[in-house]
């Protein structure tokens, strides 16, 4: 077991060791509320719930993206509802390709914490033959931590428009969004000028599970050719699925990169950045 990847048997032992706080972080963006409900029908026993704009972003501001970063404050309060302490790894999971889990191992990285990933989620758990629990997980509220974010570990607009540093952009998004010729969630369609296109599906072999290390490091050894890896940022829509790309590169043994939070949708509120298609 890696500490960032854990498979169902190894999950399973964990809980039974009471050793993790596990976490359902499955959503769906054309639907927001529609996720909670899945869950409350069936999740893994013992797993609280996070909802994404709820708990792993803050509210929507005039220049923001469409997910801005929880503030400290809001991301310790979700800590300590689900009676997580620095003792316990949390284990975050979705329905199976873990887009929307990888945003909750990412913060956790992001202000210090131990965080893991269920490789497969739901999906490996219910092929397993697993049992699933109905109806919310009463947790007695632990105390509240006090988080402090990791310097260094995110990149803004302004950095990437005014940067002296050579940054290396990786977009996450599927190659026609990043080509331009379709755009279903934001208002201008296109990629940030210069940036290099990684959608986050490659990550995955065709079970949904993350391709082996060497594989994902061949793979971006070539994408990044004679790039860097310190000078990758990592971006997306919304700076959800760019967290996968980030967890994969770790994975692959390049260390934790950068990001982008406000990505796509935010970088496009300003007419006075740039824009590049490849139409």
């Amino acid at each position: 077991m890696t500490e960032m990847l854990v498979t169902v048997d190894q999950l399973d032992k964990l809980l039974q060791q009471g050793a993790c706080v596990l976490v359902d972080c499955r959503f769906d963006l054309s639907q927001p509320q529609k996720s909670l409900q899945e869950y409350l029908a069936g999740h893994i026993p013992s797993a609280a719930y996070a909802h994404l704009d709820e708990h792993l972003s803050s509210e929507i501001g005039p220049h923001s993206g469409r997910h801005p970063l929880p503030s400290p404050d809001r991301f310790a309060v979700f800590l300590a509802s689900i009676a997580w302490n620095s003792e316990k790894l949390l284990v975050a999971y979705d329905a199976g390709n873990n887009t929307f889990s990888a945003r909750l191992w990412w913060l956790m990285r992001y202000f210090g914490l131990r965080g893991a990933l269920l490789d497969g989620g739901l999906e490996a758990w219910k092929q397993a033959g697993m049992p699933l629990q109905n109806g919310p997980v009463e947790a007695k509220p632990g105390t509240v931590p006090e988080l402090t974010a990791t310097l260094g570990r995110t990149v803004s607009a302004v950095d990437i428009m005014s940067s002296d540093e050579d940054l290396t952009m990786v977009d996450a998004r599927a190659a026609d969004r990043f080509s331009g010729s379709v755009e279903p969630l934001d208002s201008k369609a296109g990629h940030i000028p210069g940036a290099l296109n990684r959608p986050m599906s490659l990550n995955l072999n065709a079970d949904a599970r993350f391709k082996k290390p060497q594989q994902l490091r061949a793979e971006f050894d070539q994408l990044l050719a004679d790039r860097e890896a310190g000078s990758v940022v990592h971006y997306c829509g919304s700076g959800v699925t760019a967290c996968h790309n980030t967890f994969a590169m770790e994975l692959a043994g390049f260390g934790l990169t950068r990001i982008y939070p406000g990505s796509w949708s935010e970088w496009i509120r300003d007419s006075s950045r740039p824009i590049e298609t490849e139409l």
